[in-house]
């Protein structure tokens, strides 16, 4: 603030010194210039009256100093100049004050030279002849005087900035001790000047309601952070110019970034190009939402413009992730779609069947056969509605479904015997493993081995199982059809002499079921993919088998109900191996 007065004092103080010299100077050149051009006028007059008296020899052996002496006709021919010859003059019947001796009498100008950098005052005077006597001088201008005054000016000027500073500095410091001396802690308990008495009640006043204000909004600060920073979503909040101003943990780790993104222009923290044409919204003050890829997942963002007095001040970037969603509803679209071909496949079977059979287009000896593809196609649609609304079961979480502890090694062996038929008449042998022994072989049919396995004696008629039980808390009946569902897979798509071995291991922290096969195998772009609602592998194969589709995603939500977890290993051609890895039994 010292500064600031002093440099206004000084500024002040050279611009009127140097207002008043200019003043000065043109009211003296001015004067003087007056001066000058009377004195002309007089001796006009006294040149006009000599030529009066005497004529033409007025004019002989005249040598006027520091005057230019004139006489032309009333046409405007030269007579006579005292500094030029008069025969190589040009006409000055044009000329401003001559006009004006010719026609009142009396006549004066002054013209300005560019070149010479002077002004020439003319006077003129019309005879009784109506002859004109015209005398002129040169006259410094104000430049001229200037440039010839340069030396004394400039003292005067660097005398008067001189004192200038000094006084400025003086009063700058005079005025300013007592603001400086202010404590504005306190206010009201402060002297200086009367006039600053309002303006330090004010500050009082103010800085009371601004540590109200300040607990208040740290209260908020607090709370709004307590809020945001353990949201799952990510909240952005920007300016008109999209410069980020709060970012919670959420969305700092969505762009991978943090705090230090503050103050910082969005885009500059993601390029994506989506995110660009949402924040299109904050200049037009609506609503936008878009979904776009980032980090591998889908997101949700919606842009909510924040208004002020009916201006939009910035906005609330809101990042929802979408990418279950999503999934869910592309999975919803397709299942839809398989279902819808799946049923329409045998419902047309069985529509053609029945049709020809009501025209009696069937031979008699034919009949039964048409009867037997109905009921075949029949019982794969019943299949197909149960495997969905199994499905459908535990989608919603089968919690009316009974959870108990099962011995999942006796669970199995149960299951695979069930399966021996099936396995016999496709030439594959399948056993059920413990940790120690064998339990039951399909290819060495219903022994005693085999009965007692699956009863849970030995042959002898001892009261203890081959192998060790491995008991998990679980829903029977979803446990049985994982068992069943991964075995009948094997065995379906297995080779002639093929092998399914189902397995049943304790762990120290658990239970693991583990079915290989020795069958077709599974190449590496459809692993991923298996568990997938109506995927399969070889389409034709399976429909040929009679599969709905729909096993291996009823094992995949099974095990998921039980927290397990499931892993796959496959070679094409050499056979794959599905293994679950279930939790310690805990009701």
């Amino acid at each position: 603030m010292t500064k600031r007065i002093f440099r206004s004092i000084c500024l002040v103080a050279v611009a009127v010194f140097l207002a008043s010299v200019a003043l000065f100077l043109c009211v003296l050149y001015d004067y003087f210039g007056n001066v000058q051009q009377n004195q002309l006028k007089t001796q006009t007059e006294l040149a006009a009256q000599g030529v009066e008296a005497v004529g033409a020899e007025y004019f002989e052996g005249l040598s006027p100093k520091g005057y230019r002496v004139s006489w032309i006709s009333s046409d405007g021919q030269v007579l006579y100049d005292s500094e030029a010859d008069s025969s190589e003059m040009e006409n000055h019947l044009a000329r401003e004050e001559i006009g004006e001796a010719l026609e009142s009498g009396y006549g004066e100008s002054a013209r300005y030279s560019a070149t010479l950098m002077e002004r020439t005052l003319y006077s003129a005077k019309r005879l009784s002849d109506g002859t004109v006597v015209r005398l002129s001088v040169a006259q410094h201008t104000l430049l001229t005087l200037l440039l010839g005054m340069t030396q004394p000016i400039l003292i005067i000027i660097v005398i008067a900035i001189g004192i200038s500073f000094w006084l400025a500095h003086r009063l700058s410091q005079n005025i300013t001790a007592p603001l400086n001396q202010l404590n504005l802690d306190d206010p009201l308990n402060n002297e200086g000047y009367d006039e600053l008495s309002p303006l330090l009640r004010r500050i009082d006043a103010q800085q009371h309601q601004i540590r109200k204000q300040e607990k208040e909004l740290r209260q908020k600060q607090e709370e709004f952070e307590a809020v945001t920073e353990n949201m799952a979503e990510g909240i952005i909040l920007l300016n008109t110019k999209g410069v980020i101003l709060g970012i919670n943990r959420a969305a700092g780790s969505l762009f991978g970034t943090g705090r230090n993104s503050i103050g910082k222009y969005i885009l500059s923290v993601n390029r994506n190009i989506e995110l660009s044409e949402l924040l299109s919204g904050i200049e037009s003050g609506v609503r936008t939402e878009k979904i776009i890829d980032l980090n591998g997942g889908k997101y949700q963002l919606a842009l909510n413009p924040v208004r002020e007095s009916g201006n939009v001040s910035g906005a609330v970037l809101l990042l929802l992730d979408v990418t279950e969603k999503e999934q869910a509803e592309q999975l919803r679209r397709e299942f839809t779609a398989n279902v819808s071909h799946e049923l329409k496949t045998p419902l047309h079977t069985i529509a053609g069947c029945a049709e020809l059979l009501e025209n009696g287009m069937v031979r008699p000896e034919d009949t039964a056969r048409f009867y037997s593809q109905i009921r075949g196609e029949a019982g794969r649609m019943i299949a197909l509605v149960e495997d969905i609304i199994r499905l459908s079961h535990l989608d919603e979480g089968a919690e009316d479904m009974k959870r108990e502890r099962v011995d999942l090694y006796e669970l199995a062996a149960g299951t695979v015997a069930s399966l021996s038929r099936e396995a016999e008449s496709a030439g594959v042998s399948v056993s059920v493993e413990g940790e120690n022994t064998d339990v039951f072989d399909s290819a060495r049919g219903e022994n005693a081995d085999v009965s007692a396995g699956v009863r849970g004696e030995k042959a002898d008629g001892s009261d203890s199982i081959k192998g060790e039980s491995a008991v998990v808390y679980g829903i029977p009946q979803l446990l049985e059809s994982i068992v069943y569902n991964l075995t009948d897979n094997a065995i379906k798509y297995n080779r002639q002499g093929g092998t399914v071995k189902v397995s049943v291991e304790r762990l120290s922290d658990g239970v693991r079921l583990s079915v290989a096969d020795t069958g077709i195998g599974i190449s590496p772009e459809h692993r991923e993919r298996i568990f997938e609602r109506f995927y399969r592998v070889d389409k034709s194969r399976s429909k040929e088998l009679g599969g709905t589709g729909l096993g291996l995603s009823i094992v995949k939500h099974a095990a998921r109900l039980h927290n397990a977890k499931i892993e796959l290993q496959s070679a094409e051609g050499e056979g794959t191996i599905i293994t679950v890895v279930f939790p310690a039994a805990k009701e």
